[in-house]
């Protein structure tokens, strides 16, 4: 299992640094999407494996340390499927891929839920 913090997301940061991005990690524009498929999540992933059909949730978006920010949300099934990976982007349609994690096979019913929690910290 991995979790990565993406190429793409590392460079939008001087870009939010600058503040030629407007569009920042916070509870309007974050997201957490899962996918289904196999693979290892890779620095250079852009998109999930498969992204899945629900609709990407809003983060509750935090601080717990000031080299730190964290991203919560809860996706519920609309349908059975296994979930495999999940990631946090910064629109609810294409755009970047920040963080990306994968994991063994959660097989879901229909209304099943899982609560993803991103945490990323700057070093």
């Amino acid at each position: 299992m991995a979790t990565v913090y993406t190429q793409a997301g590392q460079n939008i940061i001087p870009d939010l640094i600058d503040g030629t991005s407007a569009v920042h990690l916070d509870a309007t524009n974050g997201k957490i999407a899962w996918g289904t498929g196999a693979g290892t999540a890779d620095v250079n992933d852009t998109t999930l494996f498969t992204e899945a059909s629900e609709a990407r949730v809003a983060v509750v978006a935090s601080q717990p340390a000031a080299d730190t920010n964290q991203w919560v949300a809860t996706i519920t099934a609309d349908a059975g499927k296994t979930i495999t990976n999940a990631g946090l982007f910064n629109s609810a349609s294409g755009v970047t891929l920040f963080v990306k994690g994968d994991h063994a096979g959660q097989a879901l019913l229909l209304g099943d839920k899982i609560q993803y929690t991103i945490t990323l910290q700057q070093t």
